[in-house]
């Protein structure tokens, strides 16, 4: 162990301290404590691995601070990996030289537009632990290849980028766990053009990750989301987001979730995924996926969908199922938003076990977002070969469920039911166009102006109850 001050490192906060650091690093201490202190860098502390060998970079409890007062990362952690996680594909050098560098309990600021915190570039078990990331433009950036990466613990805060970004990277085994990620302007955590397996985001505070906490002129109408994963270049499967709240502020096409696939003639790229366990709230879509296959939507509660709580396009293989979708009522009528899922142009999927009630009856009072009307809680267009089951729809209008051109559908045991008093919906069900090979039975329908099951044309096998 090295103390920073061994090499001349004042931590005073007005001298400049990269070269002194980065000479403790070039000479190999192994691990280097920062006592508290502010330690003012102009350019990124390199770790290169494969010639200093082993090393950490440790703050004493939380107490030192470096100020990044160039452009790109204050510590940049540089290895060789080129090669898969297989243990017979290491070359020993990456075992004595470069496996595991920790960067620990210790706050990195940016005081430049272009700062960044971490950059991770062919690394092997990096583990980031404690760290706080903030005014930077990205927090922690992987490009590459890595491997068995671990983020945790840590507090990524008012970023104007992304707080961590999988950018161009060859990354299989990673964990963000444990950590609070929030108004960064350009997503929490985001993927692209990358090849990902082995992804797990647990146990984090993801929120207001869009331009309501920056404020820069013109940008609120740039997309963002709290999780960003996006395959429309490269390819991500095999991951789980669990236990997490994600929440936002309205920002226009915003989403607390996006997924973003290929066409499905060619190959989704993106699946093979569960979320489960969530608390997802308060954005314009909570979950927007697009030309994905094989995705879990599972045991979460999800709340103030401003335009959706669920928008599906393009998917297959998707279970929607044990979910609740509703709102918030402690933040009062006069902000209350409506919700709703809609399925465009998606096949093979089960919808099941979900309660799915309205607010506003498809209107909403919320005075930063536009003002809609959809046609149903639960809409389904252009599907096929979908099961509704096992759900209640409560208090839509004008419909409870809307399904056009939706062949080879099978709705069992689902109760669609108004109680207000008048009702305002006009019929449970509305079904227009193909239908296929599609049957109906043992639902309940009730709380109707008009007729309970209105179909365009009629030629559905019925066996329900209406009341």
């Amino acid at each position: 162990m090295t103390q920073a001050g061994d090499f001349g490192a004042t931590g005073d906060g007005q001298t400049d301290d990269t070269e002194a650091l980065q000479h403790a690093l070039d000479e190999g201490v192994g691990e280097l404590v920062l006592p508290r202190g502010d330690y003012r860098l102009t350019k990124p502390l390199v770790l290169n691995l494969a010639t200093i060998g082993r090393t950490a970079i440790r703050g004493e409890g939380g107490t030192a601070r470096l100020l990044m007062q160039g452009s790109g990362p204050a510590i940049l952690l540089k290895g060789s990996h080129s090669t898969s996680a297989d243990p017979n594909s290491f070359r020993d050098s990456e075992w004595t030289h470069e496996r595991m560098p920790m960067i620990s309990q210790l706050e990195i600021l940016g005081q430049h537009e272009e700062a960044d915190g971490i950059r991770i570039e062919g690394v092997m078990q990096p583990t980031i632990t404690g760290v706080l990331l903030r005014k930077l433009r990205h927090g922690i950036q992987i490009v590459g290849r890595a491997r068995n990466v671990l983020i945790s613990h840590c507090h990524i805060y008012h970023n104007t980028g992304v707080g961590i970004f999988l950018d161009a990277v060859n990354l299989h085994q990673a964990i963000i766990s444990g950590s609070h990620i929030s108004y960064c302007r350009l997503g929490g955590i985001r993927i692209e053009r990358s090849e990902i397996r082995n992804l797990q985001i647990t146990g984090n505070d993801i929120e207001y990750n869009n331009n309501g906490g920056h404020k820069i002129p013109g940008a609120d109408g740039i997309p963002t989301a709290e999780i960003w994963l996006d395959a429309s270049e490269g390819s991500i499967r095999e991951g789980t987001i669990c236990s997490n709240t994600i929440q936002a502020t309205y920002s226009p096409d915003g989403a607390n979730i996006r997924i973003i696939g290929q066409p499905q003639e060619k190959n989704a790229k993106v699946g093979m995924l569960a979320i489960t366990g969530n608390l997802i709230g308060s954005q314009w879509n909570n979950i927007h996926m697009t030309s994905a296959q094989g995705v879990t939507v599972t045991g979460n509660s999800l709340y103030s969908g401003h335009n959706r709580n669920l928008l599906i396009e393009d998917c297959s293989q998707i279970v929607v199922a044990d979910n609740c979708f509703g709102h918030n009522t402690d933040y009062g009528l006069e902000k209350e938003l409506c919700t709703g899922v809609t399925f465009r142009k998606c096949r093979d999927s089960i919808f099941t076990g979900n309660i799915l009630q309205d607010c506003l009856s498809g209107q909403h009072l919320y005075p930063e977002t536009p003002e809609l009307q959809r046609e149903a809680l639960l809409e389904l267009f252009d599907c096929r070969n979908m099961i509704i089951s096992n759900s209640q729809i409560l208090d839509s209008a004008p419909y409870g469920i809307r399904l056009a051109n939706c062949i080879d559908m099978t709705l069992n045991a689902v109760t669609v039911q108004d109680r207000r008093m008048p009702p305002l919906q006009k019929s449970a069900v509305f079904w227009s166009g193909e239908t296929g090979q599609s049957i109906v039975s043992a639902c309940r329908f009730s709380g109707v102006l008009e007729t309970a099951f209105l179909s365009e044309p009629v030629s559905i096998k019925q066996a329900c109850l209406p009341e």
